[in-house]
């Protein structure tokens, strides 16, 4: 969801169910008013509701820009029969890593936020082939 979206889910509709895991933050000054300013704004969602929807995209936004790095191993074909190599790069891991600690918290597990397994971040994902970067930007 983009932060676009996100405002207009604000505007529109009601907070989605949350997990009962709490986390206690001590926010900086400004974004402490910026928060206060968007409670404010929309009085429909309690400044928690904003910390989590926020956080949400801002997590979705983190993962779209994580590197894809090219492996060795070719794991498949595209349309035009080049070759897809296996991401090496974070993304694999971090999935992985979120499916299972998805799993251990709607289980209701202990132990969220430490690894629930040594090999959760072994699973590859498909990609493109590798492409030239780009300098400058």
């Amino acid at each position: 969801m983009s932060f676009k979206e996100l405002l207009e889910s604000w505007r529109a509709t009601a907070a989605a169910p949350r997990t009962a895991s709490t986390f206690a933050v001590h926010l900086p000054l400004d974004e402490a008013a910026q928060l206060a300013a968007l409670a404010e704004m929309f009085p429909g969602r309690a400044p928690e509701q904003l910390i989590t929807e926020l956080l949400g995209a801002a997590l979705k936004e983190l993962a779209a820009a994580m590197p894809y790095v090219a492996g060795k191993r070719v794991i498949s074909t595209d349309e035009q029969g080049d070759p897809l190599y296996e991401d090496v790069g974070p993304t694999p891991r971090f999935m992985a890593l979120t499916r299972a600690h998805r799993q251990s918290l709607a289980a209701g597990r202990a132990g969220a936020g430490r690894a629930p397994r040594a090999d959760a971040g072994k699973a590859p994902r498909a990609a493109k082939k590798p492409a030239t970067r780009r300098r400058g930007g």
